[in-house]
């Protein structure tokens, strides 16, 4: 008999996620302050640009050793320690501008400390969610995970510029610190997580706990093969929409912020859809097969996006391809759960992150150098090919941008397409629940 959907036995992830939800919000409120804050100070992309850097790339390079550390201490107490010393970030943040201290510099530092420490947050709290969630409720969690982020995304812009208008930026400040307090408390006092044998050899070195993760992946093709299929997807999104958007929609627009401000909401709109959709809907069998197909539909939107001027198509179109990432995220994040054991989880996720998110970086500095110095002086001068292709992709700023996007578009649905003739992949959609 098929199990209905029981809160009481989702109650502690329920809790855990509610109370992260509210601390992720007062921190994007506090990133959206923050930005506008050091763009008034400075008044370049590239105070921005650099900001943005010093939050991504520690997450990036140091959740390899995190999920080593994730797997061999109490996840709670990670979780716990890496909140506290994101509120004493918060804090720093507000005791140096309320003494009218506060350097660009210091925001720099403290974002790197803190995606530091969100190396080590992330693995802890996918973890987490293993031990608290039962197996059948998998995906179903993937989809109030991914509301909840959705939601964060749509709110915070709002939420943080109503609370700047009304007390500036220590009214945020404060915020998050609360929505801090709401996070670390609940998860002290009223989420216990499971105990959790650890199998590891105690004589084995950090190093090798470390490699541990890359080990599990050679032996698992399927796992490997996914990996490196996503960080080419993810090469491909920052060369495309994903990564480019802003200065498409701004370009095509004549600086229209109001215009992108739209399309950039019609992004968290999708991921709600999206996110909403996975969790009323059944678990898939083929889910492999789900997340390619999923993948090709999202490229699909860049091609559309390219091949219009339109900026309700570019909403649609943004609601399309969000939609079906969140989709495919949960499916993927579905199936690590289910095939790679407990014990192993944090390194793996660890090992598995950087390995598909070390192309974003290169990816999203060679976007800008192929707009900026290839396709949009291609697309601004005139020739045979330029006369022909601004039949598809229009003329003057942006048309450079947009025929990337087409390419993006076409190459990411053949590559995902593809993918579905592969054998390899069918071991992920066994019902064996972890692989050995």
């Amino acid at each position: 008999m098929k199990k209905t959907f029981s809160f009481k036995e989702m109650r502690s992830f329920l809790l855990l996620w509610g109370s992260q939800t509210v601390s992720q919000l007062g921190t994007a409120m506090v990133d959206y302050a923050l930005i506008i804050w050091v763009y008034g100070q400075a008044g370049t992309a590239s105070s921005i640009t650099l900001l943005t850097i010093c939050t991504f790339l520690p997450t990036i390079f140091f959740r390899f050793l995190a999920g080593s550390v994730v797997d061999r201490w109490d996840k709670k107490r990670v979780m716990l320690i890496a909140d506290l010393i994101a509120a004493c970030g918060t804090l720093t943040v507000f005791i140096l501008y309320s003494f009218d201290s506060l350097k660009i510099w210091h925001l720099y530092v403290i974002n790197f400390l803190l995606s530091f420490m969100n190396a080590f947050q992330e693995p802890a709290s996918f973890v987490a969610t293993s031990l608290l969630v039962p197996k059948e409720y998998y995906t179903k969690a993937g989809g109030i995970q991914g509301f909840g982020g959705a939601a964060v995304s749509i709110l915070a812009p709002a939420l943080g510029a109503l609370l700047i208008s009304l007390g500036g930026i220590r009214t945020v400040l404060i915020c998050d610190l609360a929505t801090f307090a709401v996070a670390f408390f609940t998860l002290l006092f009223l989420i216990r997580l499971p105990e959790q044998e650890i199998s590891q050899n105690e004589e084995e070195s950090f190093k090798e706990t470390c490699m541990a993760g890359i080990r599990f992946l050679r032996e698992h093709k399927a796992i490997l093969k996914i990996t490196l299929f996503l960080a080419v997807v993810n090469f491909l999104a920052k060369l495309g929409n994903d990564g480019m958007l802003s200065p498409f929609i701004l370009g095509r627009t004549g600086n229209n912020q109001p215009v992108l401000g739209a399309v950039q909401s019609a992004v968290a709109i999708g991921l709600l859809a999206g996110s909403l959709i996975v969790t009323v809907m059944k678990p898939a069998k083929k889910r492999m097969r789900l997340v390619f197909i999923t993948t090709g539909l999202i490229f699909s939107g860049n091609i559309i996006m390219a091949l219009t001027s339109r900026s309700w198509l570019w909403c649609a179109a943004s609601i399309w391809s969000y939609a079906f990432a969140a989709v495919m995220n949960v499916n993927l994040d579905t199936a690590m759960r289910e095939k790679v054991p407990l014990e192993m989880q944090g390194r793996v996720f660890s090992a598995k992150s950087t390995l598909q998110n070390f192309t974003i970086p290169p990816a999203l500095f060679l976007g800008g150098i192929l707009a900026d110095y290839v396709f949009e002086p291609f697309m601004a001068a005139d020739s045979p090919v330029q006369r022909v292709l601004s039949g598809f992709f229009g003329t003057g700023k942006g048309s450079g941008i947009g025929l990337m996007f087409f390419i993006v578009g076409v190459i990411g649905m053949l590559i995902s397409f593809t993918r579905l003739r592969k054998p390899v992949y069918h071991e992920l959609d066994s019902e064996e629940d972890t692989i050995q």
